[in-house]
């Protein structure tokens, strides 16, 4: 910023002193130190590049009182050196190319950004003004991969149409990238963890533009797919102690397994030391772009990677030439350029002789190193610098080159920018060409971090993402994916789905995620999982024990085949045949037996008031054991005379053919009259005997006044059947059984209606009555 500052305000005292020295305005003057730690070959055209070559600044507080001394980085990136290598390769390649730009010579002059905005700001002013001992500056720069870096950049150079290739065309009307959007990389992270089924995630980044507006991204995409974040936590690019135990505090004491980091390799690297310090395991990682594919971090730390999934850029097979280009360092590459003699000593250990590395001369074992003995060999070690088996950020800069080569062909009296816009041409075999907002197609690789046998880093592509897809754009083969812990995905969620049966109650003041299960009420289901509402049945069905699914109601009645069914229904057929023989018999002890129980309980009532002399022992014989007896008695004489009556001439089926010429009358005659009339005959006494007994208690208390309503219904019986006497002798046929039925039921009902009707009166209307001290 005080860059910047300072360049304004050295623009705004030429503009103020216009009338002042010529040479002033005529002339530029060179402000500042240069910068030697670079690499520069003279071209016609000159192409700037940025690459983070250095990472992780070491924190020095300013004292305002000196000069404030060049930052220094923790570490080197043998990636950032192969990406620089790849531009000089491609620039060397397409110099040597008859068919495209056969009469000019491209040039590169190449910086280091630090992955730090001043770092990046300050080189690229440096590239696009030119330095004293550089006759040329640059005319477009192939810029840092980082969006953060690039956004600051854009809002230097957009306003001298310096074309930058590497976030909104309208803003920066000068930018383009061959790098994807990081618009599409969101929505594909935000696609991955909703179909792993991970709605309870945990979300963290580095302070910078390019998290800030990532997470802020996926946060507004997540929600299209029923994802929350368990949390979103910041920390600072210098990752200090106290911001490590932060963050390890909200991972460790939050119920999300999955985390979503975006951030670059030191920042991952610092956290990582803190995790492994802690021994937190049982982690599902999700890269970022940025981190997807950086082997160091596995060598440093090892199972804590494993399972990892991001999104990576699309892959090149082979870049013919490049290895080739990349391990044949010679002595005088190396002590020309302090970036490539870092890398050097870095790797083998040593210290070239004259180096012209200045950055490693501040490490406190660079002079302890021995020196380098000429025989060191790239073929010999491993390194990311020589590593093209995973040409991705390689493979954007080779066609970024390859972008301003075909542009310029076309180029003939306007804009740069306009022919690199409509620029269409094929590198390895892609075809690559732009949208009008100077994006190229998205396609990512989703990689898989597994371990290998030897227990070194195995980037296994699981899948793709292909915005050009609608519907379709995410592809994954689940069954290739190596885990964490086990062979299958951990589970991270807030609540677990809601079963079928049950519905989903939000839970207030908390995310969407998060939600308690309540069984759906009787007669209301849910047959699926994470249900908002249960469904009510229909009239006819209702919901079955477990509330996911509506059965038909269950119909009650008595059935045919239970005990209670059978027993009624062999009762009723039985009494449905009209068995003659038993017809009458059975009446004639019915009605014997219920009126004997009347004529009991009368004539108890009538003595218990009449027995009132003292030392009266009348009583004794009107026990409930004589009631019982007399009862018995009673209708043991019916019995007799129904005995008799059957083994002489017992009642019988009779076709009538005399009562009417043209009809045949089936009929049940008596068999002996004699017997059919001793059978009413002695019904009638009992009644007789019923009635004189009640008449005898009728001035009783009224308390005990059911005498008159026995005498009522004694009445009414003597009525009917004085009446039946000459109906039941003028019929025939079926009117005799008619008439037959209707004394039986006449007598019957009114015996019931009269003692029963006031004992229900009592009982529902008059409860205070029915108690002992009433009766």
């Amino acid at each position: 910023m005080t860059l910047l500052i300072a360049w304004l305000f050295i623009f705004l005292y030429l503009m103020n002193n216009k009338h002042g020295s010529a040479a002033v305005l005529d002339n530029c003057v060179f402000f500042g130190e240069e910068d030697k730690n670079s690499l520069y070959e003279d071209g016609e055209v000159v192409i700037g590049g940025l690459f983070p070559l250095h990472y992780s600044p070491v924190f020095s507080r300013p004292t305002y009182k000196e000069k404030p001394i060049t930052n220094m980085y923790k570490y080197f990136s043998s990636r950032a050196l192969r990406w620089m290598q790849t531009m000089t390769f491609t620039i060397k390649e397409i110099n040597g190319r008859s068919d495209l730009l056969p009469h000019l010579k491209l040039g590169f002059h190449i910086h280091d950004s630090c992955d730090d905005i001043p770092v990046s700001l300050r080189a690229s002013l440096l590239l696009v003004n030119g330095q004293p001992d550089r006759g040329f500056r640059a005319e477009i720069i192939i810029g840092d991969a980082g969006s953060g870096v690039s956004m600051a950049l854009l809002r230097s150079l957009g306003c001298f149409h310096i074309p930058l290739v590497r976030h909104n065309q309208r803003e920066f009307p000068t930018f383009m990238r061959t790098m994807p959007s990081d618009t599409f990389q969101i929505r594909a992270l935000a696609r991955l963890v909703s179909y792993f089924g991970w709605t309870w995630v945990g979300v963290i980044g580095v302070e910078s533009d390019y998290a800030r507006f990532a997470i802020q991204l996926f946060l507004r995409e997540s929600v299209h797919y029923g994802v929350c974040a368990a949390y979103t936590h910041f920390y600072p690019v210098v990752v200090s102690q106290q911001a490590l135990d932060d963050l390890l505090n909200v991972i460790q004491f939050s119920s999300s397994k999955v985390i979503i980091n975006f951030s670059g390799e030191s920042e991952m690297q610092s956290i990582l030391r803190e995790i492994m310090r802690r021994n937190v395991t049982g982690l599902q990682w999700i890269a970022s772009e940025a981190w997807a594919t950086a082997k160091s971090l596995w060598e440093k730390s090892g199972d804590l990677l494993m399972g990892t999934l991001g999104f990576a850029i699309r892959r090149a097979a082979t870049i013919p030439g490049l290895k080739q280009h990349l391990t044949s360092l010679t002595a005088s590459s190396l002590h020309k350029s302090a970036f490539l003699a870092e890398f050097w000593e870095e790797t083998f250990d040593c210290r070239l002789n004259g180096s012209v590395n200045t950055h490693s001369h501040g490490s406190d074992n660079f002079f302890d190193r021995q020196p380098c003995k000429g025989t060191e060999d790239l073929n010999d070690v491993y390194s990311p610098y020589s590593d093209v088996t995973q040409l991705r950020v390689s493979y954007n800069i080779y066609k970024a080159v390859y972008l301003v080569a075909y542009a310029l062909q076309d180029l003939s009296n306007c804009k740069l920018i306009h022919y690199m816009k409509r620029a269409n041409f094929s590198a390895l075999g892609e075809k690559v060409n732009f949208d009008q907002n100077g994006d190229p197609i998205a396609y990512y690789d989703l990689m898989n971090w597994q371990r290998a046998p030897d227990g070194s880093l195995n980037l296994v592509k699981v899948g793709f993402y292909d915005a050009s897809l609608p519907g379709h754009s995410l592809v994954i083969n689940d069954s290739v994916i190596q885990w964490p812990l086990g062979k299958k995905a951990i589970q991270s969620v807030c609540s677990s789905g809601c079963p079928p049966g049950t519905r989903v109650v939000r839970r207030k003041g908390e995310p969407i995620c998060c939600y308690d299960c309540v069984p759906c009420t009787e007669g209301e289901v849910s047959n699926k999982t994470d249900s908002l509402e249960c469904s009510r049945c229909s009239a006819d069905t209702w919901s079955n024990t477990a509330r996911n699914l509506c059965i038909p109601r269950t119909t009650e009645y008595l059935s045919y085949y239970e005990f209670m069914g059978i027993l009624l229904c062999v009762a009723s057929v039985f009494g449905a045949y009209w068995l003659c023989r038993i017809r009458y018999p059975a009446f004639g002890i019915s009605f014997a037996l219920c009126i004997s129980c009347l004529l009991a309980k009368t004539a108890v009532v009538l003595m218990a008031f009449r027995s009132t002399l003292p030392r009266s022992n009348v009583m004794k014989w009107f026990g409930s054991n004589q009631q019982r007896a007399s009862v018995l008695l009673g209708t043991a004489v019916q019995v007799k005379i129904c005995f008799f009556w059957l083994l002489t001439s017992p009642p019988h089926a009779n076709n009538n053919t005399d009562y009417h010429g043209a009809t045949i009358i089936k009929e049940c005659v008596p068999g002996s009259e004699v017997g059919f009339w001793s059978v009413l005959g002695y019904i009638g006494i009992l009644a007789c005997g019923c009635l004189l007994m009640a008449f005898l208690a009728r001035k009783l208390p009224d308390n005990f006044n059911e005498a008159k309503f026995i005498a009522f219904s004694m009445l009414i019986f003597f009525a009917v059947w004085i009446t039946f006497i000459p109906v039941y002798v003028s019929t025939a046929g079926k009117y005799t059984v008619a008439v037959h039925i209707f004394a039986i039921l006449a007598s019957a009902f009114a015996l019931l209606f009269c003692i029963f009707v006031p004992k229900c009166y009592i009982i529902l209307l008059r409860p205070e009555k029915n108690c002992k001290k009433k009766q």
